[in-house]
């Protein structure tokens, strides 16, 4: 387990361009306008004055030079991460060890990437030569495994399952509609989720996200200086990461109602935020909502509900925005879409606002915990990242 960073490092600024389809704007542009966003949350903090930089992106830029050319920076340290849908999240990551290692005192974590533009219908991927043996599938098919696993485990009617999926996908849209920066913001009705055409198992095209464009960026010091920068910085109270060794697609019986490497993050990152009762603990959760069983399994593997149960509770509203635990107040993947490269740090900056008191109309009143928790591949062979971040102060 890793040594933990819990009250070490502060968030003191975020931005976040608009997630939709920009057909106006490039991938440079998208960086400029979140990072400009970041730094006038820190009047008096200069660009220049930011020691080293990392920029996320799976398909959108090759190097440093993806960051330091728009913002035109010289003589920087920018280093680019990719690692799938969680690439936000490792540069966050990545920013925040070499802040807490005391390496520099001011870095900046961003994310990026444009899908609409890039001539594929989903997420961009050039996949590295194998030896044939690795398991090809969409990831609507992949995904698609969970909610037949999850019903024949625990028993449940097929309408039973289909009511908490929905409920999910209404829920996260109309927590979208809330959002000025979703991509799509229109809530959308029971009856328009269950006619929506199927496109792989009992998956229809409204139990999945969207394709889109977006930038987010934050601002990351050492905890004991984060007063010097604002008067609300958020801390980071831990942090899991782990990238699986995929052996669940080799595996005869493979058990698809839970994603093992998530529980793994996240029981190293409860550990080190000294999180025990985690529904009752975390006011606010942004989770991976690629796909409506994808949340369904995640409230599981997260301690949010028990195992079996998580199916009611999303019924009965439990992780609405005013239930035990809110879910995806800003809308989710489902409402944002997902450009691979932000989307980590678009769950950071949803957690930043609300631990703030600054998410308007979908503030959940006295947020003190939150959970940015985000994973990238597929069910049997997946990376995740967890982190756990609050307002109070070491």
């Amino acid at each position: 387990m890793a040594k933990g960073l819990g009250d070490r490092v502060a968030i003191v600024a975020m931005g976040c361009t608009p997630f939709r389809e920009h057909w106006d704007k490039s991938a440079d542009d998208l960086l400029v306008d979140a990072v400009t966003e970041c730094m006038d949350g820190v009047p008096g903090l200069a660009l220049d004055d930011v020691e080293a930089f990392w920029v996320g992106t799976q398909g959108s830029g090759m190097s440093g030079q993806t960051l330091a050319k728009p913002l035109g920076l010289r003589g920087k340290p920018v280093t680019r991460v990719e690692n799938y849908c969680a690439t936000g999240s490792e540069a966050f990551r990545n920013a925040a060890y070499a802040v807490a290692s005391g390496a520099y005192d001011v870095v900046m974590a961003t994310g990026v990437e444009k899908l609409k533009d890039s001539s594929f219908s989903g997420l961009t991927a050039t996949w590295p030569p194998s030896d044939g043996t690795d398991v090809e599938w969409t990831a609507p098919g992949g995904f698609s495994l969970l909610a037949p696993a999850y019903r024949a485990r625990y028993g449940l009617t097929e309408r039973e399952l289909r009511d908490a999926l929905t409920h999910i996908a209404v829920r996260n849209h109309a927590n979208g509609a809330l959002n000025p920066k979703a991509q799509f913001r229109k809530a959308v009705s029971k009856e328009a989720v269950e006619r929506s055409p199927r496109i792989a198992g009992s998956l229809s095209v409204m139990d999945c996200s969207g394709v889109a464009d977006g930038a987010a960026a934050a601002l990351i010091v050492r905890a004991e200086d984060a007063h010097r920068y604002t008067d609300r910085p958020v801390f980071l109270k831990g942090m899991g990461f782990v990238a699986g060794n995929g052996d669940g697609l080799s595996t005869d019986g493979y058990d698809f109602t839970t994603f093992p490497e998530v529980v793994q993050a996240t029981a190293e990152a409860y550990a080190q935020a000294g999180v025990t009762r985690p529904r009752e603990q975390i006011d606010v959760a942004e989770v991976h909502d690629c796909f409506t069983p994808t949340e369904l399994v995640l409230m599981e593997d997260l301690g949010f509900a028990e195992r079996g149960r998580a199916w009611a509770d999303i019924v009965a509203g439990s992780f609405d925005r005013d239930g035990a635990v809110a879910v995806n107040p800003d809308g989710g993947l489902k409402s944002f879409g997902h450009p691979v490269g932000a989307t980590g740090l678009r769950m950071f900056y949803e957690c930043f606002l609300q631990l703030r008191g600054a998410a308007g109309d979908r503030q959940v009143p006295g947020a003190r915990l939150a959970v940015a928790q985000n994973l990238g591949g597929q069910p049997g062979s997946c990376v995740a990242f967890t982190a756990v971040i609050g307002n109070e102060a070491p």
